[in-house]
């Protein structure tokens, strides 16, 4: 099984290197970059090409690694036992099985997702050092040991808000995910406007660039915004002279698909201000 680029997404080479190399070493991918640069959606289509089924476990900041494996809902076996239920008896009844479990437990191979890992507790990648490596775990309630019928390509994104333990690091596959250059950009554009037109497009793109290298930009747009920005131009019907700026202001027409913050909109305005002052 190789994985390569999809019809909706563009795969650099190096990107598709480090997947295919995590895939041969049955490791984990670890795969940072800037949010909007398309992690999340990496996971979905390395399923889509290699044919597999997907597992996503989207973290948050309250989500324990033991969520993972399963949980045993002791509250409601107490609630049951006052009630007389018969499922009492059973305490299988009362264990919500986890993402990882699922993929353990998969008649055959499938891609698990955990995605944006660096939002929970600092502990929780290395609560998960042996299930990762090891592909097993302990259900202590009934006494079973889990293990992987079938080793899952896991998949695990970080936005590097904080970092990742060492023994977590030496068990995973790291690949960063440069932002696109131009003629990648160009080429995922593509992929999603095919019919649009070339002037256009180069206006765009270049406004885009120019924009992302403002010194003091407190967030750059990603890709996901230049996405929405060209589709926002298109449902306008403007075309590439429509984009041209005047010294009046320096923000790009429906700049609110790219900058997300009034401080960079500010920042656009003082410049724009001040290339209107004499001298």
């Amino acid at each position: 099984m190789k994985f390569s680029s999809t019809s909706t997404y563009v795969a650099t080479e190096d990107l598709t290197v480090a997947v295919n190399a995590a895939v041969t070493l049955q490791r984990p991918l670890l795969v940072k970059g800037e949010p909007g640069t398309g992690k999340t959606e990496l996971a979905r289509q390395v399923a889509q090409s290699l044919g597999l089924p997907l597992i996503e476990w989207h973290v948050k900041s309250t989500t324990k690694a033991q969520q993972g494996l399963y949980e045993y809902d002791a509250v409601s076996r107490l609630r049951d036992s006052q009630l007389g239920e018969e499922r009492v008896h059973d305490v299988r009844n009362y264990i919500r099985k986890g993402k990882l479990w699922q993929a353990f437990e998969a008649p055959g191979r499938v891609v698990l997702l955990i995605d944006e890992i660096d939002k929970a507790d600092i502990e929780f990648p290395n609560d998960l050092l042996q299930e990762l490596d090891r592909m097993e775990f302990h259900v202590y309630e009934t006494g079973e040991t889990v293990r992987a019928q079938h080793r899952p390509v896991v998949i695990i994104t970080s936005n590097n808000e904080k970092e990742l333990p060492d023994a977590f690091l030496r068990r995973c596959f790291f690949h960063y995910i440069r932002f696109p250059d131009l003629e990648t950009m160009r080429a995922i554009v593509g992929v999603h406007f095919p019919d649009l037109k070339e002037q256009l497009l180069t206006a765009a793109l270049t406004q885009f660039y120019e924009l992302r290298e403002v010194p003091g930009l407190k967030k750059k747009p990603s890709t996901s915004e230049v996405l929405d920005w060209l589709k926002l131009l298109l449902a306008e019907d403007l075309a590439a002279e429509d984009l041209r700026r005047d010294g009046r202001s320096l923000l790009p027409r429906l700049h609110g698909a790219l900058l997300k913050n009034e401080q960079d909109v500010h920042l656009f305005e003082r410049l724009a201000f001040m290339a209107r002052r004499p001298g």
